[in-house]
């Protein structure tokens, strides 16, 4: 990654035409070839960028623009469209690069699969006298997470997600569409399990018969003594 530091004026030009003036800036130039020109301000969001495929190209100013006082033009252009980055420089103020190397990505704490595991650990979660079937229950339109027998024998078809919204009801609700067209399992209850239910997706979860059930996390881990506590 090459990171510059200048004060530069950029235009873009293709789908849409955008002018940024002279101003100081954050340049940066990643390995995957994607250029982003940020400001002091604005959070992670950049100004303007070019995504890959694209290429950088360097070049030294015109005359009109050496007159105007620019050292330098970087030219981005992409190699699947028309558009085009223009960064004029008119001062350098820091010119750094570095491999960073491969990034492993982010390892996100307390994601679904956590959840599914730790829940078909304790399947009693669901309520006592429930005995865990399966994960992983395979359907035609996809697997679902745990799939469980409550203490009548009924069939319990469980839905996971670290944040629930109204798309894991609806992802909820065509399982259990298919799940009650098989005479060996029908019925099929559905139960909502995340560590945060919105408002709008536990309102529709209660209007299709499907029950919400709010997961703590830290408690499944044994990071949390439910027993000490004061609320």
């Amino acid at each position: 990654m090459r990171v510059v530091i200048a004060r530069c004026s950029v235009d873009y030009s293709g789908r849409l035409d955008a002018h940024l003036p002279p101003a100081t800036r954050l340049l940066m130039v990643k390995a995957d070839g994607s250029v982003l020109v940020h400001s002091d301000g604005g959070s992670y969001k950049p100004l303007n960028w070019m995504s890959p495929p694209c290429r950088l190209s360097v070049a030294e100013p015109t005359a009109e623009e050496a007159a105007a006082g620019v050292e330098q033009v970087w030219t981005v252009q992409h190699t699947k469209s028309d558009d085009r980055l223009v960064v004029r420089i008119e001062e350098f103020l820091a010119d750094h690069s570095a491999d960073l190397g491969v990034d492993p990505g982010l390892v996100k704490d307390g994601v679904e699969a956590h959840l599914q595991k730790l829940l078909a650990e304790q399947i009693d979660l669901l309520g006592a006298g429930h005995r865990l079937v399966r994960r992983e229950y395979p359907t035609a339109i996809g697997p679902v997470d745990i799939m469980a027998k409550d203490p009548t024998g009924a069939s319990v078809a469980v839905e996971i997600k670290r944040r629930g919204d109204i798309d894991g009801v609806e992802q909820l609700t065509r399982y259990l569409d298919l799940l009650n067209r098989d005479p060996l399992l029908a019925p099929v209850r559905g139960v909502f399990a995340a560590q945060e239910i919105k408002p709008q997706a536990r309102v529709l979860a209660t209007d299709r018969g499907i029950r919400c059930l709010v997961l703590d996390y830290d408690a499944m881990r044994g990071l949390d003594d439910v027993a000490s506590r004061l609320f």
